[in-house]
């Protein structure tokens, strides 16, 4: 398969690759954090990492909705 087989990225895992080059880590790191925050709902989680990690509201809210999504059956 080459790249221009590729189906672009949709949804908020599109914004991945700006957050990484934004705030220097890998999703890994905000997604594990992400899922520590257990019991919080999505606009808690979203303010959580704007306030303590300097997160955008863009990209703090793109990792919420992405670790939200992936629970679901």
């Amino acid at each position: 398969m080459t790249s221009s087989d590729k189906k672009p990225v949709k949804g908020p895992a599109s914004y991945f690759p700006s957050i990484e080059k934004t705030y220097g880590k890998p999703i890994d790191h905000w997604l594990a954090l992400i899922e520590e925050q257990e019991g919080m709902k999505h606009m808690e989680r979203v303010a959580l990492l704007k306030s303590e990690h300097g997160l955008g509201h863009g990209h703090a809210n793109a990792l919420v909705a992405y670790v939200l999504s992936q629970k679901k059956p």
